[in-house]
């Protein structure tokens, strides 16, 4: 059961992998309606990770519970060692891809304030920002 939870988590962390390199392509490309269009299938694969990590973190306490004078290493077999150590990599892998999804972000995100700042100024009051009070979109002069 071990090695099953294994392999799921790691087909969802390379689906995981794959959908971020997907969004950042798209963010280059300035198409966004893709990027939101796979928002829920990204946190379905997460969620789904999650609840497949718990599963994995459970059958190995209970190796470890049945098996207290065994060490862990001797509890596993060669394949789920293999399984944990590829697990590792995807891990590192989309722990890289995120960064680099998260600059491109937050680039884009700055952009995007700037021109909202230069289109509508505004003024800080307390904590919120809010429309200056001689802010116009449009400015006629005669």
């Amino acid at each position: 059961m071990l090695s099953h939870h294994l392999q799921s988590a790691l087909q969802d962390l390379e689906d995981l992998i794959s959908i971020t390199k997907s969004d950042i392509e798209d963010i280059k490309k300035a198409q966004h309606d893709n990027q939101f269009a796979r928002l829920s299938i990204k946190e379905e694969k997460l969620k789904s990770f999650e609840t497949k990590k718990a599963m994995i973190d459970y059958e190995i306490f209970s190796l470890v519970r049945l098996h207290p004078n065994v060490e862990m290493v001797a509890l596993l077999d060669e394949a789920q060692h293999k399984l944990l150590d590829d697990l590792k990599k995807s891990l590192a892998e989309l722990r890289e891809v995120n960064k680099q999804y998260a600059k491109l972000v937050a680039v884009v995100s700055n952009l995007y304030n700037t021109f909202l700042e230069r289109l509508v100024p505004t003024e800080m009051q307390g904590y919120k920002k809010v429309a200056s009070k001689n802010s116009a979109i449009l400015e006629v002069r005669v």
